[in-house]
């Protein structure tokens, strides 16, 4: 029944994007869509990606669906099973596991490198994306606060200013999203706590620690930071979503 559900949702979001697909770069807008639908779950585990099928509901040839799919395959989202043809990626725990594993030593130095070279500039854009989590928060939009959590580290990255670690960080982070090792959608704590400890993270920037900062984002990627509770109540459930 759920199968069948989210099929029906993905079929629903290629007919709303079809116009979309009128313009050149098409096949970016495809991967994006695709990827889109593994990480938030209209694409289930195991579900077959039909090139044909995507290509004939957005009104697009199939060379562009093509290049997407081979994309999201070169970033282990989707596997390619010789005579089956292309299927969703099952996600397992030891899976998520091993992601978080290699994030920690990435978040280690791209602090350490950020905190030395981050300008007032820098610093008001990660600022601004704190806000937006608060603003999701408050909206219960669980997609946008992903949107803006996967940014903040995204860009703390690009701050380090070491090419290599931005392009490792790149290629990880589908895998962490759609493993659910950064801004996991089933955290059940409180969210716009989440969102000041991501304020916190970037008063340690600011303060040009390096060392610091690099132990305060490890332990954020580890899942080894308490994240305090503004509500009265507190409910059962994950302790880390960032």
């Amino acid at each position: 029944m759920a199968s069948t559900r989210q099929a029906s949702g993905f079929a629903s979001t290629l007919a709303t994007n079809k116009d979309r697909f009128r313009n050149t770069l098409i096949s970016d807008q495809v991967y994006e869509l695709l990827r889109q639908a593994i990480v938030e779950g209209d694409l289930a585990p195991n579900e077959r990606v039909v090139e044909s099928e995507i290509a004939r509901r957005l009104g697009v040839s199939q060379a562009p669906v093509r290049e997407a799919v081979k994309q999201l395959a070169r970033e282990g989202l989707l596997m390619h099973v010789p005579r089956r043809g292309n299927f969703v990626v099952e996600i397992s725990t030891q899976d998520a596991e091993y992601a978080r594993q290699v994030r920690e030593p990435l978040e280690r130095l791209a602090a350490q490198l950020a905190a030395e070279r981050i300008t007032d500039d820098d610093l008001r854009e990660l600022d601004e994306l704190v806000g937006q989590m608060h603003r999701a928060t408050a909206a219960n939009d669980v997609s946008a606060f992903r949107d803006a959590d996967i940014a903040f580290h995204t860009r703390v990255s690009q701050i380090a200013g070491n090419p290599f670690l931005t392009r490792m960080w790149e290629v990880l982070e589908p895998s962490l999203r759609a493993l659910r090792a950064i801004a996991d959608p089933l955290f059940e704590g409180d969210w716009h706590a989440m969102a000041d400890e991501h304020g916190r993270l970037v008063s340690m920037l600011r303060d040009g620690d390096g060392a610091a900062a690099a132990e305060a984002f490890a332990d954020h990627a580890a899942g080894r930071a308490p994240v305090p509770d503004r509500r009265v109540e507190k409910k059962p459930g994950r302790t880390s979503g960032g």
